[in-house]
């Protein structure tokens, strides 16, 4: 056995979390695939690896073309940064619990918003008022 790399790639497959792992070795590619349920905690994935990954029945060997990259390590940290904003928090609901809070924030400033107009517009209608009082009786 030569070279051997291996993956794991994450996504949500409604409804639930599939992990698929990926062996290149000697230009042939095996994957396996491996459904979590809930999404998964980073601790959880790494003791699955480690108690369950020889258990893994990986598919038939596919020739695949393999390229060596080398990649800088900063490069490496902003991709995976990206990728991370891009999806955003896991689950569904909680993408809709925090789409709805955006939209209170929203909802706040606007009142926020007004309610120092109309303050600022009350502050001075009680000026102006306390102004014409005093030049009244001249």
């Amino acid at each position: 056995m030569g070279n051997v790399k291996s993956r794991l790639t994450m996504y949500f497959e409604d409804p639930f979390w599939v992990g698929v792992f990926e062996r290149i070795c000697d230009g042939t590619l095996s994957a396996s695939k491996v459904t979590f349920g809930a999404e998964p905690k980073e601790y959880e994935v790494w003791e699955f690896i480690l108690r369950q990954h020889h258990r893994l029945c990986f598919s038939p060997a596919v020739t695949a073309a393999v390229k060596e990259e080398k990649k800088n390590p900063k490069r490496v940290q902003r991709d995976v940064k990206r990728q991370l904003q891009k999806e955003g928090i896991g689950t569904k609901s909680q993408q809709a619990l925090k789409l709805q809070q955006e939209q209170n924030k929203q909802e706040r400033k606007v009142k926020n918003r007004e309610q120092k107009l109309a303050e600022a517009e009350r502050m001075f209608d009680l000026k102006q008022q306390k102004k014409r009082a005093k030049h009244r009786g001249h």
